[in-house]
């Protein structure tokens, strides 16, 4: 709950009196469960693009049956949630002390990443799943406020950590207000040579509508009128349905396809994809270190529409364990 005394009070203009971004570093807003099926894990698979040589992240019965490891990122949103909700109400929330509300349909997704801590169930059964958001920090950037989060997916039965959940989201317009920008983020840029690896997925009007049923029931995904009420062409795809799509092809062309080989992947949306374009996710490999005796290899990459050339995915890095490889320090 936050006090009285830290609440930002709105201005007849609109805009907020008593704001200190530097209040809300640390706050820990309400945990929240999860729950998913098998079900849940096979379509997610599905939207984002997995194919019969893959049959391990789409068929419930086979041997080696996995969960794509970057499927915890959507469990903020579906929560327990067994059907579709109201996305906007969701979006609706605790207040966050030194900071005004964000209004939902003026943010978008910034960057996200995820660090896989635990092998991934293919389901929650006999599991107690919380979601726990931090706040890291509220910058202000060129009129925008932009909210870092941190969120830790946990079985609240055996402390048991299987995810970290990191973002920064985007209030347009919503900043102004003479707070810290932030600090430098690093940076990947590709290499200036030929990709290592490039993995091709051609998005369909249906892609949206597909990848929604994950999670993500924002409406400017499905409905082509309000999409164009935010000054948008039509719906478009959601930036998470990307950034996965890109995942499942740098863990198929540089992992194997293999679950336990992703330990971390993050990237900044740069570009609205609509349905219809083609999507190329270049892989450069740019290193290699140890961690805990075992071997990862360093990936930078960056999605782009094939069509016109234009970057939807920037600043993309990935850690890859190495298989069967254990350092020899």
């Amino acid at each position: 709950m936050t006090a009285a005394k830290d609440k930002p009070t709105k201005r007849p203009d609109g805009r907020y009196d008593n704001v200190d971004f530097t209040k809300a570093v640390g706050f820990k807003l309400p945990t929240v469960k999860a729950s998913y099926l098998r079900r849940d894990v096979l379509l997610f698979a599905n939207a984002i693009g997995c194919t019969k040589d893959e049959l391990h992240f789409l068929y419930e019965l086979h041997p080696n049956f996995s969960c794509f490891p970057t499927f915890p990122i959507n469990l903020p949103f579906k929560q327990t949630d067994p059907d579709v909700y109201d996305f906007f109400a969701r979006a609706l929330l605790t207040d966050v002390p030194g900071v005004p509300p964000f209004d939902p349909q003026r943010s978008v997704d910034g960057e996200r990443g995820i660090e896989i801590l635990a092998p991934i169930p293919v389901s929650s059964a006999g599991l107690d799943l919380e979601i726990s958001p931090q706040i890291v920090g509220v910058y202000d950037k060129g009129g925008n406020m932009i909210q870092e989060m941190v969120q830790r997916v946990v079985d609240a039965r055996t402390g048991t950590v299987y995810a970290e959940l990191t973002s920064k989201a985007f209030g347009i317009g919503q900043g102004g207000y003479g707070g810290p920008p932030g600090p430098k983020t690093p940076s990947y840029s590709p290499p200036q040579r030929t990709p290592d690896a490039v993995h091709v997925f051609q998005t369909t009007p249906e892609t949206t509508l597909l990848y929604r049923l994950c999670g993500d029931y924002n409406p400017i995904h499905a409905d082509d009128g309000f999409a164009r009420e935010g000054g948008f062409k039509g719906a478009f795809l959601q930036g998470l349905g990307t950034w996965n799509i890109a995942a499942h092809g740098v863990l198929r062309e540089l992992g194997g396809s293999e679950a336990g080989r992703l330990r971390s992947f993050k990237a900044r949306f740069a570009k609205i994809v609509y349905p219809g374009d083609a999507l190329e996710t270049r892989m450069w490999r740019v290193g290699e270190k140890t961690v805990e005796g075992r071997v990862l290899e360093e990936i930078i990459f960056q999605t782009v529409v094939q069509e016109d050339g234009r970057v939807v995915l920037s600043n993309g890095f990935v850690e890859l364990w190495k298989k069967g490889l254990e350092s020899k320090l």
